[in-house]
């Protein structure tokens, strides 16, 4: 039964396993990485109160009176001390008085409102070793606490800074180790096991013949799963024989956490996937599903040592196994990686071109997503949408849906689209 890709995706969250093994990394090998456990600090963000600007920390209370333009009524600050960053100052603030401070350095006691230096004229009647003893009030702030970055004003100590469950950026990295955390507690990457299947093809580096092909999936697939933080594990080229199909499948099912084959699951003569599938005591989830590109997919899964394993089926044209792997696989990869609320990163479009779907199967047309006057545009790419073009797939970085009920987005119509750098 063909199924639509709706239910395929809920039905792929509700056979995902995470992967429950974890593993203690630095912090240079946690980027792509799953957080196992939450990260929280010991102390607050900012640590303590301090400037965010260049100038003087000064009292509110001294320079809030309003001034008038005459140099005589403005205000006269005793600078009596220099603050560096990474210096504890030594001295309090009493009335009158201001230390000059450095960006990011800590506000001394008294101190709640930093002078921007632009807004401050040295007194040059209180020169001493060529440091102004004073300075006049050019400009008063706008507020009270006005260039303080307060202590706890990010997060508080014992807060919870990075959640379980989310996959480590460079800007997640800097808040570890901020924390003070050189080493983190992650999910083991999830292996996965990948192949393909059919007499006519070759690898990249084998000579063709007449009437073969170049086994591009597995390398590209391959790729992808890196991409995405996983562990593949690259099978070779299994010939249409239901024999040596089974000895790869029986394997690879038994060490991997997701396996993955190109090939052989439609309805011609040497399609024998699924027959083996059946076999080896794998239950059939998916078989077919209504997407174009990609209408033969099998999904079966499998129980190993109390876990489930999920196996893939997809079509061999290069353009269908990669949209496959985009639409349906990295849903079912993110949940058994032990991302905590996996989802496909749809965003929405202005079609810059006409874009025909099909009276029988939601389409996902290749294209490029770019910004023009503030407005993500998609433009299909040129050369047709032919699930065998893997040249001018190679072009795009979204896939835009076009619905069975839509039928066609004319241009400047918004449309729903995939982005793709997973």
């Amino acid at each position: 039964m063909m199924l639509t890709a709706q239910v395929v995706e809920d039905l792929l969250l509700r056979l995902s396993e995470p992967v429950l093994e974890k593993e203690l990394v630095s912090l240079a090998e946690s980027l792509g990485r799953v957080l196992a456990e939450p990260i929280s600090s010991a102390v607050d963000f900012p640590h303590w109160d301090n400037s965010a600007m260049d100038g003087y920390a000064v009292r509110w209370e001294d320079v809030a009176a309003p001034l008038s333009p005459a140099p005589p009524s403005r205000t006269k600050l005793t600078v009596i001390e220099e603050i560096p960053a990474g210096v504890r100052p030594q001295r309090s603030l009493a009335a009158g008085e201001a230390a000059r401070i450095f960006t990011g350095a800590m506000l001394p006691i008294g101190a709640d409102t930093i002078l921007i230096q632009e807004n401050t004229e040295r007194d040059g009647d209180s020169l001493q070793d060529g440091q102004a003893r004073r300075i006049e009030v050019l400009q008063v702030p706008s507020q009270q606490g006005e260039f303080v970055r307060c202590k706890g004003d990010y997060a508080t100590a014992g807060q919870v800074l990075l959640a379980a469950g989310i996959r480590m950026t460079p800007a997640m990295i800097a808040v570890a180790a901020a924390a003070q955390c050189p080493q983190v507690w992650v999910y083991r990457r999830p292996q996965v096991a990948i192949f393909s299947t059919g007499d006519e093809l070759v690898t990249p580096a084998q000579p063709l013949a007449p009437g073969q092909i170049v086994d591009s999936n597995q390398p590209a697939i391959a790729a992808l799963v890196r991409q995405w933080g996983g562990e593949p594990s690259c099978l070779g080229i299994v010939a249409d024989q239901p024999a040596d199909l089974r000895e790869v499948m029986a394997g690879a099912i038994a060490t991997a956490d997701i396996v993955i084959s190109t090939g052989g699951v439609s309805v011609g003569d040497y399609d024998y996937v699924e027959q083996v599938l059946a076999e080896l005591g794998g239950e059939l989830q998916v078989t077919s599903v209504a997407i174009k590109p990609g209408k033969p997919l099998t999904v079966a899964t499998f129980r190993r040592s109390g876990k489930s394993v999920l196996f893939f089926g997809l079509p061999g044209n290069p353009v269908s196994a990669l949209v496959g792997c985009w639409r349906f696989v990295y849903l079912s990869f993110q949940q058994v990686a032990g991302v905590a609320e996996p989802q496909l990163p749809w965003l929405t479009a202005v079609s810059g071109g006409l874009l025909r779907g099909d009276s029988r199967r939601d389409c996902l047309l290749w294209g490029r997503v770019t910004m023009t006057d503030g407005q993500m545009t998609f433009l299909p790419v040129a050369g047709g949408h032919n699930s065998g073009n893997l040249i001018n797939l190679s072009l795009a970085n979204a896939l835009a849906l076009v619905t069975v009920e839509r039928g066609a987005v004319p241009i400047g119509e918004l449309v729903p689209v995939l982005w793709l750098d997973l």
